[in-house]
């Protein structure tokens, strides 16, 4: 029992090392690794590189891959340059497998010593980082001598032996059984590395051999994909996408490499006996096997490798099958194709013309998702449908992400040789840009408000549903009025705004006192009361935020 307790006590040592060495990597590295992540080109190769480089600093792959579903989840990196990178950081996950594989277990308490000083005696923030990244390295090597440690009276025990002897990859179904193994071990333990590490103590004391110690590090490639998949939840198709071409390449490269398995194991030996010179993988030596964990991280390592070589050569066709694995439906299409700029071409800067033209192009089709937004925010009251309340998310992300690339064209036109009326125009236009944005958090502020309604169970009084649909009613042919005239650039808009804005305010004012009436007749309860109160807020709130595209497209500011 207490060989349990001391392989399980080792196993918790090693995930809480990992755990706080790749969080203190990660503070070291800071806004650097997203920075170059960043750095990412359309070359897949570059991109690959990039992935391997920053997984071998921070000495996480799921960390990387989230951070690569957060990019491609703000717009910030397409399908195929994220792939990319997946790619690359499969590669420098290994490079934890690689220093396991060193024999260096006695510098562990030293390291635990040096990085508990570092971090609780320093008092400077970058050497506390630099303790909790030492720390963690040494509870990694401590936890993985406890596992040895406990596994070591284990290999006398005849059960213990009989199982895992029974446990071998000595054919096809066996192969795949210690697999699938691996995969069920990863996906618990939400740790590739520590599925390495067990696999590699497991070996070093005779409990498994070469063959069986590589087919449970396959697995563990394919249990990895669960993290992307669980960060993917929530987010945009494209994230979708790159969790699935992460799941897809893992899982196809494992199948390959299964029915190559004999093949590639004798690869892994040749390569690793006839460069590094050491003995045979399977050599005992006082019950236990030295030489086997230089050869398990060698194969996960060339597994890797070959498989990102494969994929990268194939990427487009990796790319395909992603998308074709996530179809989007026609509401998912139209939110994909809005996400991004569609009629702005940075290569017109120089010529203001045709930039404002394209500029305005653009914030007319801004201002047509702000209406379906509305549209669907408003109408889902009445419904009581969250599904089609929940689109008014997406379609908030596309707007902001809309004006930050609409307003920086527009600083860059203007930083251009551009005349006073097209600089006055170039106002107009972030004037416009940026109401627009406003109003579509007015109406995130009206959705949650509605939420709240729903998930409360709550219902407005006669009188307070029909003071809603008169508001939300009127601030829709405003914004109707508004989008319209942007489309015309009717410069004469200005008189219908005025009027139109001026009964909001006093709409709103109205319907407030009546409300406050009925609130102390006990014809309305308080809290939908309250809740009625803010949207009415909101709503004139929004009719300011028209007015001010109104006064935009009339070229007043």
């Amino acid at each position: 029992m207490s060989s349990i307790f001391q392989v399980f006590g080792g196993l918790a040592v090693f995930l809480f090392g990992m755990k706080i060495m790749s969080e203190g990597l990660q503070k070291i590295a800071g806004k650097r690794m997203r920075q170059f992540l960043g750095l990412v080109s359309n070359n897949r190769f570059v991109g690959c590189g990039i992935g391997t480089v920053v997984t071998s600093v921070i000495q996480s792959s799921s960390a990387t891959t989230v951070m690569l579903v957060g990019f491609v989840n703000a717009g910030l990196m397409t399908l195929t340059q994220a792939i990319g990178v997946v790619l690359g950081a499969n590669v420098g996950t290994t490079v934890t497998a690689q220093l396991i594989a060193f024999n260096i277990e006695s510098y562990a308490l030293p390291a635990i010593a040096a990085g508990f000083l570092m971090r609780y005696f320093t008092g400077r923030r970058r050497w506390s980082y630099i303790g909790d990244a030492l720390m963690g390295f040494g509870f990694v090597f401590y936890g993985l001598t406890l596992m040895k440690a406990g596994f070591a009276p284990l290999s006398g025990d005849p059960d213990f032996i009989s199982f895992f002897t029974g446990f071998t990859a000595d054919h096809l179904g066996n192969i795949i059984l210690c697999v699938l193994a691996g995969t069920v071990l990863t996906m618990v333990l939400q740790s590739s590395s520590a599925v390495v590490g067990i696999t590699m103590a497991l070996a070093s004391q005779g409990l498994l051999d070469f063959r069986t110690g590589v087919a449970l590090i396959l697995g563990d490639n394919i249990g990895t994909t669960i993290t992307a998949e669980l960060a993917s939840v929530g987010a945009n198709l494209n994230a979708h996408r790159t969790a699935r071409a992460h799941t897809l390449f893992n899982v196809i490269g494992v199948a390959i490499m299964v029915i190559l398995f004999p093949y590639f194991t004798d690869l892994v030996v040749w390569l690793t006996s006839g460069l590094m010179e050491i003995g045979p993988p399977d050599l005992l030596r006082e019950g236990q096997r030295p030489n086997i964990a230089r050869y398990l991280a060698n194969s996960h390592t060339l597994f890797n490798v070959i498989n990102a070589l494969f994929f990268l050569l194939m990427l487009p066709l990796l790319v395909k099958a992603a998308i074709w694995l996530t179809p989007m439906n026609k509401e998912e299409a139209g939110l994909d194709e809005l996400y991004h700029i569609k009629y702005i071409d940075f290569k017109y800067i120089d010529t203001p013309s045709v930039a404002l033209a394209q500029a305005r192009a653009e914030i007319l089709r801004m201002g047509q998702t702000v209406q379906l937004m509305y549209q669907d925010v408003i109408g889902s009251l009445k419904q009581r449908q969250t599904k089609k309340l929940s689109l008014w998310r997406k379609r908030e992300d596309a707007l902001d992400n809309l004006q930050k690339e609409i307003t920086q064209f527009l600083v860059r036109v203007m930083q251009g040789s551009i005349m006073d009326d097209e600089s006055r125009e170039v106002v107009s236009l972030m004037r416009m840009v940026n109401n627009l944005e406003r109003i579509g958090d007015g109406v995130e502020h009206i959705a949650h408000l509605i939420e709240d309604l729903i998930e409360e169970k709550l219902n407005f009084s006669e009188e307070g549903l029909q003071d809603y649909d008169a508001i939300s009613q009127k601030v829709k042919e405003f914004l109707d009025l508004v989008v319209e005239a942007i489309r015309r650039e009717d410069k004469g808009v200005m008189q219908r705004a005025l009027e139109m804005e001026v009964l909001i305010d006093s709409m709103r004012e109205e319907m407030k006192t009546n409300h406050l009436g009925r609130l102390q007749c006990g014809i309305c309860s308080v809290d939908p009361g309250l809740i009625l109160v803010d949207m009415l807020a909101v709503f004139e709130k929004m009719g300011d935020f028209c007015y001010n595209i109104a006064q935009g497209v009339a070229g007043i500011k």
